[in-house]
């Protein structure tokens, strides 16, 4: 197919390498001047798009995604696919879907799981939100980015999975670090606390796969200093649009907005910005209750 891929930054790069690797003609546009293997530089958007079947993007935020869907969408061929693997507020991937489906376009909200390494890989999970028909010719490019593609159902619902399975990484994580820390100051050795709770019924993904705590588990971010593998920065993202969604859905999400909360203070208050969201553990261990 012949792709254009609009944001290659730390995710869009690499997913943009691997469909160049399987052979589809891929060209890409970002505002930042970079070079990414095998991806031929437009000098716009709108250029990148002419003529491709498959339109992908990955950007910032649900602003930006409605300020390039405005560019690209005139400029699209009729049924060509809309893929937008961005992670952004269902408001605004329900709104850029209609306006796609007006032009004559197939439109498809995937965000995605797996971080950069996933990305990489090709072993991202995407979301999907959009009709069995976009889905059905995006296929094989979410096999080649990914190891698993969940439909979602309508337009926007690709979003509101990823937000509500962040929303809960982001309180189990809180509750994993806050565990490690009390284990902690009860005497509890972290390796018998990881090897009772990875078994039992504490078991989550934020202790089995992410252990926080430094050489427990399989190695994490927390190995390599708290660099991130998912930034605290970009989890108060995804939980800021979850409480976003909560309040237009009038939903009650108390540990939802705690959670956003918490980060809020440790990424703009504190030393978080630019560490993983598993630091949250060094957080706990320097403070006391109340």
């Amino acid at each position: 197919m012949n792709i254009a891929f609009i944001g290659l930054g730390n995710m869009g790069g690499p997913m943009a390498t691997n469909l160049y690797r399987a052979g589809h003609h891929v060209t890409g546009y970002d505002t930042a001047s970079v070079a990414v293997q095998g991806v031929s530089s437009a000098h716009s958007a709108v250029d990148a798009v002419d003529g491709a079947d498959v339109v992908i993007t990955m950007l910032p935020n649900g602003d930006i995604l409605r300020s390039v869907a405005n560019e690209i969408i005139p400029a699209m061929k009729p049924g060509a696919v809309f893929l937008d693997c961005s992670t952004v507020d269902v408001e605004s991937a329900r709104a850029v879907a209609a306006q796609a489906e007006a032009a004559g376009l197939l439109p498809l909200d995937a965000p995605v799981s797996g971080g950069i390494g996933g990305a990489t890989a090709g072993t991202l999970t995407f979301m999907v939100g959009g009709s069995d028909d976009a889905l059905a010719k995006a296929a094989p490019l979410l096999d080649i980015m990914g190891q698993k593609t969940v439909h979602c159902g309508a337009s926007g619902n690709g979003q509101a999975a990823k937000i509500c399975n962040n929303m809960i990484l982001g309180v189990t994580m809180i509750a994993t670090c806050e565990a490690f820390a009390l284990a902690d100051k009860l005497g509890l050795d972290r390796q018998a606390m990881f090897d009772v709770v990875s078994t039992s019924s504490g078991y989550s993904w934020s202790m089995n796969a992410y252990c926080p705590a430094p050489g427990i588990g399989p190695k994490s971010p927390a190995d390599n200093g708290y660099a991130p593998g998912f930034a605290a920065d970009l989890m108060l993202k995804d939980l800021r649009l979850s409480q976003q969604a909560a309040e237009a859905a009038d939903a009650d999400t108390p540990l939802g907005q705690a959670a956003t909360d918490l980060y809020r203070r440790f990424v703009e208050e504190e030393d978080g910005k630019g560490r993983d969201f598993s630091a949250m553990l060094p957080r706990f261990e320097g403070r006391r209750r109340g």
